[in-house]
């Protein structure tokens, strides 16, 4: 038995066929051992991420579905517990490891996060920022890994540069205000009217409501436009984008995602898609950021792992501002 563990059960928020948030329920698994390479955390906070109710309910975009079938699951997922981001305490390390030791407050970008204990490749997790909440932590790396790939490593984003975010309050909208912002960027969101306030408070210069205006018939121009909902296809937003300009489509349907990668350049424009991966350069960097206050993940809202159904049903609404964070003691 692992130290600090007295016990071979633990607690996880198990998903075994898709449907409804009350298709997660609370139920024993092993603890985990933790391989050569990795650590066992013991979790304090994870998040019910937009990508775990779409893959709980298989509801994915235009094109999506079977390929979500065939590669988690023909009836439901084939890795149950989900979640992809913590926050919490080694409580074990495997023979190679060296980079952490037991007591170590750590965060962590990896599947299988619903659980209340995980092990962690070494390389997927890096030490807390002194000074954050476990709650604060573990909402780090879903919406700031996002906004890196698509704002530093797509579009290369420089000062000046002239970025539009759309769901600029969402976690990886929000990310990517606070990011674009930090590469020297002048920043418009567009997001509801209640969270214009919210999305000035994290960097934007301008803040557009998307129920009384649409950005894309208005007269400015974007160096890059970021969408994070899902309704930016390439023909709308043409118009809007500057010469040299890009589109990154954080989300969007199999034909937009493929045309992305077949074919990114249009004339001297381009649109780009991808999926962040996990660097532990990138969790560095995101712990540098949080620590010296130029990124703070949005929290809508906190549940008891007990309820962590009801944090599905949540998110279901489409309605949360960044993340929402499970708490497990």
């Amino acid at each position: 038995m692992a130290m600090g563990i007295d016990r071979a059960v633990m607690k996880a928020a198990i998903c075994r066929r898709y449907g409804p948030p009350d298709v997660v329920t609370i139920g024993d698994l092993p603890v985990p051992r933790p391989g050569a390479r990795q650590v066992l955390v013991r979790v304090r906070a994870t998040t019910v991420s937009a990508g775990d109710v779409r893959l709980r309910s298989a509801r994915v975009p235009r094109g999506f579905g079977l390929l979500l079938r065939l590669g988690f699951g023909i009836s439901g997922p084939r890795h149950p517990v989900l979640g992809a981001e913590l926050a919490g305490e080694v409580v074990d390390v495997g023979r190679s490891v060296t980079r952490f030791s037991r007591g170590n407050r750590v965060f962590a970008s990896l599947i299988g996060c619903h659980a209340e204990y995980v092990a962690v490749p070494e390389d997927a997790a890096a030490l807390m920022p002194s000074g954050l909440s476990f709650a604060t932590a573990a909402a780090l790396t879903f919406g700031g890994l996002t906004a890196l790939l698509f704002l530093r490593d797509k579009a290369r984003v420089q000062p000046g540069a002239r970025v539009l975010v759309n769901g600029a309050s969402g976690t990886v909208g929000s990310a990517a205000v606070q990011l674009a912002r930090h590469f020297g960027a002048i920043v418009t969101g567009v997001c509801s009217a209640g969270n214009a306030a919210l999305v000035r408070s994290l960097g934007a210069d301008e803040v557009i409501d998307h129920a009384a205006e649409d950005f894309t018939a208005g007269r400015e121009r974007y160096d890059v436009i970021l969408d994070a909902v899902g309704n930016c296809s390439f023909a709308r937003c043409r118009r809007v984008l500057a010469p040299g300009g890009r589109l990154l489509l954080v989300v969007g349907d199999l034909p937009q995602m493929l045309g992305a990668l077949l074919r990114p350049s249009r004339g001297d424009l381009k649109v780009l898609g991808g999926i962040a991966s996990v660097r532990r350069e990138d969790l560095l960097l995101l712990a540098e950021l949080a620590e010296r206050g130029a990124f703070k993940p949005v929290i809508d809202r906190s549940y008891p792992f007990a309820r962590i159904a009801d944090a599905h049903a949540h998110v279901d609404t489409g309605r949360k501002k960044g993340s929402v964070v499970i708490e497990l003691g």
